[in-house]
Formats: structure tokens, C-alpha cells, sequence
């Protein structure tokens, strides 16, 4: 993914602005909903879209003192990359059979094991690195994905307490993730809370003494100040996104988008009444007007599905996508109007200006706007706006280490 400090002048093809001080500020907001807890900025999936490496830099800036990732391999790249603080945790829970166990291990991080084959293979990584093992034993109390069923913790806690007994494991945290926290009064968050609360007891009651309890998703740290025990796990609003309509729009939650999706107009031309327009031609000119052509498509994350009705801000003005989204380009209906290529068309933003947000897409596509903004794909450079001194050098540096590191030393 390309990377660049700050937005550059000459006009760019596609780009997605990172705003790094709505993120800190973000930040901070989560922070003061839940003020006797520790914070976990969730970067999964390349920062939900963001960039890893600069958002979880700009979390811990603002006072997160935990990174999450879905998976062992982003969990290592942040380590390796990132150059965060040495007393900042990074925790990954997405496991398959015969993962990365031992460069886990070796790299410090807290894993996350929902079943005994994990525990076994975590317990054999650590052997093979000589260390202790970070373990946090996640708990399924009614999302029905990962971790472990109320039938089946007892035996992953006494063989936990075992492990660590014999100086392999140490039993950082004890969580679970709920189903329904972005449903307002929906009967499961209490059910999921209340079988928490048994499952940490049981595990406490023999022996297991987590530096961490935590459940709290984004609308749960919103919302639910009884599900914050000892850490919160903001993912989609620390990057400005509400988690849902139903909880309120991002400003209603005192948050603000922090990426903007912009392209520039490659081609304006003049077309009869009755044209037919993009693949298909689901849609048909009026009348006698101007088509605009955004060079931005599916491979770029654009969702098909908003064909005809995804917005997008040209000069002032929202129009809308006519006939279908294309792999790289779409077309909108100017309506006679003339800008000249190069214009900026705003896909979405925070809305200062008037442009479509992403849960407007959302909106356009049927789908949710996690979706929107973690789908923009790696041609889509992303420019990152407010990033500190510091930031940028550890950047540029661990660009050139890893570039050095594949390449070998030149000569």
C-alpha cells in the first residue's frame, strides 16, 4: 500500500485521505465513555481500511495502551513495523492449526486460544522459544463463533492453570464479543453479560488471576459502561464510523470520520438524449447532457451493488452513479453541467462540505459501513494528513529495513 505524508499537489488518479487527528481525537472521546479502563485500538484488516501502521501509532498517541488484529501475521507486521512503544501490548485471537505460535511468542504478543488444540499448540511455541506465552482464554457466551462453550471451560481452564503452573502459559485476560451490542435493547447483551460474569467467576475461583477481563466492542463502549471491567475494544469508531443508525450518526456519538475517498474526474464530454451508459446500459440519458467519468471501480472497492444509486460531491453538487460500477471507473450524469477533468469527486467524507458519508454508500450498497471503508483496496494510495514528525520518520524507516531485509544490501 502506498503511503504518503501528506496530501501532494499534483492531482492523483484516486486517493484516500486519513485524517490522524480526527483518529486521536476519537480516541480520546472512547476513552472518557470509559474512563476506568484500559483502551484497545482495533487495526484488523489494515486499520479497517486506514493503515495499520499510522492508525495504531496515532491510538497510542492518544492513549491507547493496546493493539488488536484478527490474525497472527498482522499482529507480527505491527510488531516488526510499526515501532510502537515497548510496554505496548499487541493481542491477536483469529488462530488456525499450525499458525505462527512461536514467533508469537518470541515477539511478546497475547494470544487468544478458544479450544484445547490451541492451548496445546500455544504451549508447544512456547517450548520451542524457551519463553512464556501470553494467553488470554476467550470465552463463547452467544456469538456461536470463536471461543470456547460454556461445557468445555472447565477443562480449558484446568488445563490452562496447568500450563501456567508449569511456567509455559501466563493467563493475561479472560473475554468473550457480543452478538447484538449495536441493537439497542436486544435481549442477548444481558444474557451474554450475565454467562461472562459465571464464566469469569468460575476461572477465578480456581486459580486464574487475568490482568484483563474484557467483552466491550465499539457500541458496548458507547453505550454500556456495565461491560467495560478492565479494558474496551473500540474497532469501527475509533476510525469515526458509527457502529450503527440505530445508536446514532458518528457526530450524534461525538465522533468524526477520519477517511475521506476523493478521485479525480479523468474524462467530460457531451452526449445525446437516449445514450446508453456503462455495461449493461441500466441507465439511459433523458436528455441531452454532460457524463462524467470517476476512475475509481470494484477493484478499488467501490461496491457494485450501489450501481445507480452510490453519491458522489462534484463541484458543489451530489450526484449520483449512472448505470453500473465498472472494475476501475463509473460514470455520473452532470446534467449539462461542465467541470473540467481533473475536478475532485468526493465518494465520502465527514460531511463538512457536503459530501456523502460512508454510511450513505452503506446506504446505496444494502450493507454496513465497516464495509465501505475497509473494502478500499491497496490502488487507492492513502494519505495521511496530521501525521506527527516522528510518526512519519519511524514510517519511512521501517519501509526501508523491510525493503532492505527482502532485497539484501545494494552493491
Amino acid at each position: 500500500m502506498s503511503e504518503t505524508a501528506q496530501p501532494t499537489a499534483a492531482p492523483q488518479r484516486a486517493r484516500a485521505e486519513i485524517d490522524l487527528a480526527a483518529l486521536r481525537a476519537n480516541v480520546r472521546a472512547l476513552r472518557a465513555k470509559a474512563p476506568g479502563a484500559a483502551f484497545m485500538a482495533v487495526v484488523k484488516a489494515d486499520g479497517y481500511g486506514h493503515g495499520a501502521v499510522a492508525c495504531a501509532r496515532a491510538a497510542v498517541e492518544a492513549g491507547a495502551g493496546w493493539i488488536g488484529t484478527a490474525t497472527p501475521e498482522e499482529a507480527l507486521a505491527l510488531r516488526a513495523r510499526a515501532g510502537l512503544p515497548a510496554d505496548v501490548r499487541i493481542m491477536c485471537w483469529l488462530w488456525t492449526p499450525g499458525g505462527p505460535w512461536r514467533e508469537a511468542v518470541e515477539a511478546d504478543l497475547d494470544v487468544s486460544v478458544s479450544g484445547m488444540w490451541a492451548l496445546r499448540e500455544a504451549v508447544e511455541g512456547a517450548r520451542l522459544a524457551g519463553r512464556t506465552a501470553r494467553v488470554q482464554l476467550k470465552a463463547d457466551t452467544g456469538l456461536g463463533r470463536n471461543g470456547c462453550q460454556p461445557a468445555d471451560w472447565p477443562e480449558l481452564v484446568t488445563e490452562a492453570l496447568r500450563a501456567e503452573r508449569e511456567g509455559l502459559v501466563r493467563i493475561t485476560g479472560l473475554w468473550s464479543h457480543f452478538a447484538c451490542a449495536d441493537e439497542p435493547g436486544h435481549p442477548s447483551v444481558a444474557a451474554q453479560l450475565a454467562l461472562f460474569r459465571e464464566m469469569l467467576a468460575y476461572a477465578e475461583e480456581r486459580g486464574v488471576r487475568p490482568e484483563v477481563r474484557h467483552i466491550a466492542n465499539s457500541p458496548a463502549a458507547l453505550t454500556l459502561p456495565e461491560t467495560h471491567f478492565d479494558l474496551v475494544r473500540p474497532g469501527i469508531a475509533m476510525y469515526g464510523v458509527s457502529p450503527s443508525p440505530e445508536l446514532g450518526s458518528a457526530a450524534d456519538l461525538g465522533l468524526r470520520p477520519v477517511m475521506t475517498l476523493a478521485a479525480s474526474l479523468a474524462l467530460v464530454k457531451h452526449v445525446p438524449g437516449g445514450h446508453g451508459v456503462s455495461y449493461g446500459h441500466h441507465y439511459t440519458t433523458p436528455g441531452e447532457t454532460t457524463l462524467g467519468l470517476v476512475p475509481l471501480g470494484y477493484a478499488d472497492g467501490v461496491p457494485r451493488h450501489a450501481s445507480g444509486t452510490g453519491p458522489v460531491l462534484i463541484g458543489g453538487k451530489w450526484r449520483t452513479v449512472a448505470g453500473r460500477i465498472a472494475m476501475d471507473q463509473f460514470v455520473v450524469d452532470l446534467g449539462g453541467d461542465e467541470p473540467g477533468p481533473g475536478e475532485e469527486a468526493v465518494l465520502f467524507g465527514p460531511g463538512d462540505r457536503g459530501e456523502p458519508t460512508a454510511e450513505d454508500w452503506a446506504q446505496a450498497a444494502g450493507t454496513i459501513a465497516y464495509e465501505i471503508v475497509t473494502r478500499i483496496g491497496s490502488r487507492v494510495p492513502r494519505v495521511y494528513v496530521d501525521e506527527t514528525i516522528e510518526m512519519n520518520a519511524t514510517i519511512e524507516m521501517n519501509a526501508t529495513n523491510a525493503t532492505n531485509a527482502t532485497t539484501g544490501p545494494a552493491g
